[in-house]
């Protein structure tokens, strides 16, 4: 659920979101996406992914979570997906 400080977020430059995610944000769980490393994170009441990519030592992307992505397969092996997708 985006709400107008999430979508100011998404506004700020990647190391910006990192920062503020990691400072305010809530540490859910991480799964692997492909080569990624993938962190959920809670933000104000908005579930955010962070794209890690292991082999390069880089975030490569920030984005809020897609309730209907496949990807969410993989959360619901660790975690209530009704608890999360509102």
């Amino acid at each position: 659920m985006m709400t107008e400080s999430s979508s100011s977020f998404f506004e700020l430059p990647l190391e910006e979101q990192t920062k503020v995610l990691y400072m305010n944000g809530s540490f859910i769980l991480s799964i692997r996406y492909y080569g990624y490393k993938v962190n959920l994170y809670l933000l104000e009441n908005t579930y955010i992914e962070v794209f890690y990519n292991h082999k390069l030592d880089v975030i490569e992307k920030i984005q809020e979570l897609d309730y209907q992505h496949t990807r969410m397969k993989f959360y619901a092996d660790q975690i209530n997906i009704g608890s999360i997708a509102c």
